[in-house]
């Protein structure tokens, strides 16, 4: 960086009239900075905006589903049981005596200081009648249970403590069990081979005395019309019964001995939720499209008021999604205002719900009032997605065209950049030739004046 000393000869501040003369020269890029800023806030407030639209499509397409509406709760009595109800779900009601539920085999062998036989070799039998034979690496108790662990039954082995045996040696249980709940995860552990267990020549692991089988591998089950002749026993693998009803599931948590009543009915507040969320979701885009269009008053130090106008104002795809979410959503449906259902607009634009209404619609047409809301509900989604689809969308191409705007004013205040450079450097080049010229013209006026007064001293004397 070249170092300088302002006005040597001129006495000038030769720095400040290139800077005064640089800023004039950089109000054009100045006022490109400018417009870069507000067109990227402008970009940054469209964003925000479709972004909200996109999610109001999303919510509307769920809300414009069929069965949208089709939302049911499930009750039991007691608490032998609960209930929840999911999709394919109808209003009924069912009586069950919960008879046991569901639980994993667990058994142990007998105190052992090792595996009882040399070499180690044991059978899984799983409730099918499949065997496993499986050969530890030693008779190790560890080994064992490394082997069975290993194995692809399912079956999982532990080695827990049980005192010492008359010698004073460590004795203990391998406790086996299964991960799986229910009839089905039934096993059988024998000492020996497989050849050996199929011929009834491998003894019992659990049959032997201090063995035993501690849970034995039980079903689930429940009695439905329990008492008469209909009476009917439903067994489950797991403590869960998928579909007992339609688009019911039951879980059991405890045998009962009386009824417990599983009641069906349809969920009032969660389907007007759903409207809800509809009518919330077209507000909170119409309250930003307003706020973002609404101009300000500007004043300035010496008083004098500005108005600005919006960052919305002038967009008209902004102001098309508004027009066009309005009408999807006042518009009548089948005939029908959506007022007859509880969705009225107000004098600001906006909607408002009124639940009463909504599930009053509800209970007298179910069918009529779920129509009526899947035709506004797909009507909302189309406005929304065609201001907001990533490809298409009105606002998205705005966004786009925009975004294509601010990178071309990033290159031009670029450009003003270099531009600016050079008429600085040239700047600083002609002041310091000026400066270098004053001084060879101080110079000479110097000797000039040396000059002359040594002719006049000369004159003098004569």
């Amino acid at each position: 960086m070249a170092l300088g000393i302002d006005g040597l000869v001129s006495g000038l501040d030769t720095t400040s009239l290139i800077n005064q003369l640089m800023a004039a020269e950089a109000t054009p890029q100045t006022l490109l900075r400018r417009k870069a800023t507000t067109t990227q806030s402008t970009v940054t407030a469209l964003q925000t905006l479709n972004a909200q639209i996109a999610a109001l499509a999303e919510t509307s397409t769920k809300a414009g589903k069929p069965a949208s509406l089709d939302l049911f709760t499930a009750t039991s009595t007691g608490t032998g049981a609960t209930a929840k109800a999911g999709t394919g779900a109808a209003p009924g009601q069912i009586e069950l005596v919960v008879g046991a539920t569901a639980r994993a085999q667990v058994a142990v062998t007998a105190p052992l200081t090792r595996w009882a036989a040399e070499p180690a070799v044991l059978t899984l039998t799983d409730a099918k009648g499949v065997r496993t034979e499986i050969t530890p690496a030693s008779s190790s108790l560890d080994d064992v249970v490394v082997a069975v662990n290993a194995s692809s039954t399912g079956i999982k082995a532990v080695k827990v403590a049980s005192g010492k045996d008359s010698s004073g040696e460590q004795q203990y249980r391998l406790q086996f069990s299964t991960g799986s709940t229910g009839s089905a995860g039934a096993f059988q552990v024998h000492l020996g081979t497989e050849e050996q267990t199929a011929a009834g020549e491998a003894s019992d692991l659990f049959t032997a005395p201090g063995a035993g089988v501690t849970t034995a591998a039980r079903d689930a089950s429940v009695t439905l019309w329990a008492g008469t002749a209909a009476e009917q026993v439903v067994t489950s693998s797991t403590n869960s019964f998928t579909g007992l009803l339609p688009g019911v599931d039951v879980t059991v948590t405890a045998a009962s001995v009386d009824p417990v009543t599983v009641t069906v009915a349809r969920d009032a507040p969660g389907a007007a939720k759903v409207a809800s969320g509809l009518v919330s979701g077209v507000n909170a885009v119409l309250g930003a499209i307003a706020s973002g269009s609404k101009s300000t008053t500007s004043t300035s130090s010496s008083g004098t008021s500005t108005l600005v106008p919006g960052t919305f104002s002038g967009q008209s795809a902004v102001r098309d999604t508004g027009r066009a979410l309005t009408t999807a959503v006042s518009l009548p449906v089948d005939g029908a205002s959506p007022a007859s259902f509880g969705i009225t607009i107000q004098r600001d634009g906006t909607f408002a719900f009124d639940e009463t209404v909504f599930q009053a619609a509800l209970a007298a047409d179910p069918v009529g009032t779920q129509a009526r809301l899947t035709t506004l509900a797909e009507r909302v989604a189309a406005a929304a997605g065609t201001a907001s689809d990533k490809a298409t969308g009105t606002i998205t191409t705005v966004i786009t065209g925009q975004q294509s705007v601010v990178k071309d004013l990033g290159v031009r205040v670029t450009d003003w950049d270099s531009r600016l450079a050079a008429r600085r450097a040239q700047l600083t080049k002609t002041y310091s030739a000026l400066e270098v010229q004053l001084s060879n013209l101080q110079s000479q006026s110097n000797w000039l004046s040396g000059q002359i007064s040594s002719l006049s001293a000369g004159s003098g004397g004569k």
